[in-house]
């Protein structure tokens, strides 16, 4: 009888099911990514359009006005200055890479290889974050009593009698930005590679030993290798942050130094809304080939 009670059941639970609305697979899709299509259309792909059309627009001293002038871009494009000021910005980013690469993967590789335990691996990598507690401005404004005419390390310095008398260009030059740079970044490039050589399987160390390979040989033949994900994911982050900051070059350098975001934010300061909308224009498609060409090199899907 409960057999029978069972079937009639399943049977009438399946006419309910086919005669109720159901969604083909592909539509259902569609719905549940709904919600994060208008979010990112309002939040992210709606502010850049505003931005693209307002770089076409005319201005002067009283107002903007709606109109379609690539004069903008020429200006942009036609001035030594910009070309200056993107290289300049270019010098910045290899540069601030190539160090945070190189300290973030050490750091990263320290944590994972040679601390055994889980719970002193987190308590490290908290030690890690906690300069990040702080502002971006507390953090840099930090450095002037360090790098300073009068500071720790001059004074230190003349103290043991290396230098005669302090060093000029530990603060306000390009020194100086591109130290607080590495100071800022450098987490953003410790995060994603020391997940990613967390994941890697420790028996491929002991094949490549029964192999007959040196330390140096594993860690070229095997840990860079499967390294690459987190070494690209930590460069999409430096990079873009570095293109985007202006902070940290007007503080460190002193107004002696520039970069395409300080002349962007020099241009709104001056009312020149849509020159800094073409700029704007101009530096998110430099930051799209430079992060196209990382993706090329490494592709992360394929490697994850």
């Amino acid at each position: 009888m409960a057999t029978i009670a069972s079937a009639e059941t399943n049977e009438t639970t399946d006419r309910v099911r086919s005669a109720g609305f159901r969604l083909a697979p592909w539509a259902a899709s569609y719905l549940q990514a709904t919600p994060l299509i208008l979010i990112l259309g309002f939040f992210f792909i709606l502010p850049i359009a505003m931005i693209a059309v307002v770089s076409f627009w005319d201005y002067d001293f009283a107002g903007l006005y709606p109109d379609f002038l690539t004069m903008n871009y020429t200006e942009t494009l036609g001035s030594w200055v910009t070309w200056k000021t993107y290289l300049n910005t270019l010098k910045f980013t290899v540069i601030v890479w190539t160090l945070t690469v190189f300290i973030g993967f050490w750091v990263a590789y320290f944590l994972a290889f040679h601390i055994r335990r889980t719970s002193t691996q987190m308590i490290l990598f908290l030690v890690c974050t906690v300069p990040f507690m702080t502002s971006n401005i507390i953090r840099m404004i930090s450095w002037i009593p360090v790098l300073g005419r009068n500071g720790l390390v001059n004074s230190a310095l003349i103290e043991m009698g290396i230098i005669p008398q302090p060093i000029e260009w530990l603060l306000y030059s390009d020194f100086a930005v591109v130290l607080a740079m590495v100071h800022l970044y450098t987490l953003f490039m410790v995060t994603p590679i020391f997940n990613t050589l967390m994941r890697i399987d420790r028996s491929l160390f002991e094949a490549a030993r029964d192999a007959g390979a040196s330390g140096w040989q594993i860690l070229w033949n095997v840990i860079l290798p499967l390294a690459k994900p987190g070494i690209a994911i930590g460069s999409i982050f430096v990079v873009t942050l570095v293109m985007a900051d202006f902070s940290t070059v007007q503080v460190m350098s002193g107004g002696q130094s520039a970069s395409v975001a300080l002349m962007m934010k020099n241009q709104m300061s001056l009312l020149q809304y849509p020159a800094a909308a073409a700029n704007a224009v101009v530096l998110l498609i430099v930051v799209l080939m430079m992060v196209a060409a990382i993706l090329r090199v490494v592709d992360i899907r394929k490697e994850l």
